[in-house]
């Protein structure tokens, strides 16, 4: 190209992304409601900023805490286990991964894990802003992709540097599936360390390393959960509604719920319904 008697080059790439975008956002909790059951054709990649989404991919249940990401799978059946948390706020980002049977395999690949935690979460929820600032533009343009491997990478690098087989991360796992499955029952930290075969500070100590959170915090935060779905059915008193969800003590419970949830149980249950027929 030539202006004025001036020769200006310019640089010409062939781009071949392996994804496509499809779409993404921002949910931010209201404290009701659950993530419906559904099945994809797209990937979708989440990263949580606040709070605690649960979610079963078919048969494994993930808890995924503020500075992780999950990956679920397309063809997988997803449910939300619960309500959502008051103080949930999590990105979302639904792509396809482009197969080209004709194209040499890459010298690079990225292992993004399905369930990690972040090095630099605000560096990756500063990458999602970006994506949804570039979303609102009318043209569409690649950087919603390059965004998204930006995001992709990251992810794959935070997990490499975490030792993720080894006993210690093993044992937080088994802790967690059996606090995801038996809050229900009489189980402790103390009680879990026994089925496990470990010391009791050791198990605290490399749950709290996975999950960010003690054993007994785990604990209530699962049974809270169950006791919010359960609060809703009017058929069910408080004691009952405590037993069912592990709590020997209406007034323990009433006070775990409230640390939980800012809200009394018999407060929790009138601001739902409020709100669900304000909805309807």
């Amino acid at each position: 190209m030539q202006i004025a008697g001036i020769f200006i080059s310019m640089l010409e790439l062939s781009m071949s992304l392996p994804i496509k975008v499809q779409n993404g956002g921002l949910f931010i909790s209201r404290g009701i409601g659950s993530h419906p059951a559904r099945q994809l054709r797209s990937w979708e990649i989440i990263f949580v900023e606040k709070g605690t989404l649960t979610i079963r991919e078919d048969n494994e249940v993930f808890s995924v805490n503020a500075g992780e990401s999950l990956l679920l799978w397309p063809e997988r059946l997803h449910v939300g286990v619960g309500q959502f948390p008051a103080d949930l706020k999590f990105y979302w980002l639904h792509f396809e991964v482009v197969a080209d049977e004709a194209a040499s395999p890459p010298e690079a690949l990225l292992a993004v894990p399905q369930h990690t935690r972040v090095s630099e979460p605000q560096y990756i929820i500063s990458l999602f802003r970006q994506f949804l600032h570039e979303q609102e533009n009318i043209h569409r343009s690649v950087a919603l992709e390059l965004i998204l491997l930006l995001i992709l990478q990251k992810i794959a690098a935070a997990a490499s540097e975490q030792p993720a087989d080894s006993p210690g991360t093993a044992l937080a796992w088994k802790a967690q599936q059996i606090i995801l499955t038996r809050f229900h029952l009489p189980i402790s930290a103390s009680t879990l360390a026994k089925e496990l075969h470990c010391n009791a500070d050791y198990l605290g100590r490399v749950y709290r390393h996975a999950f960010r959170l003690t054993l007994t915090e785990a604990l209530h935060r699962q049974r809270v959960r169950a006791a919010e779905k359960l609060l809703i059915s009017d058929s069910l008193s408080l004691t009952e509604v405590a037993m069912k969800c592990g709590f020997n003590d209406v007034g323990y419970f009433r006070k775990i719920f409230r640390k939980h949830t800012s809200l009394t149980p018999a407060a929790w249950k009138r601001r739902y319904c409020k709100e669900h027929i304000n909805s309807a």
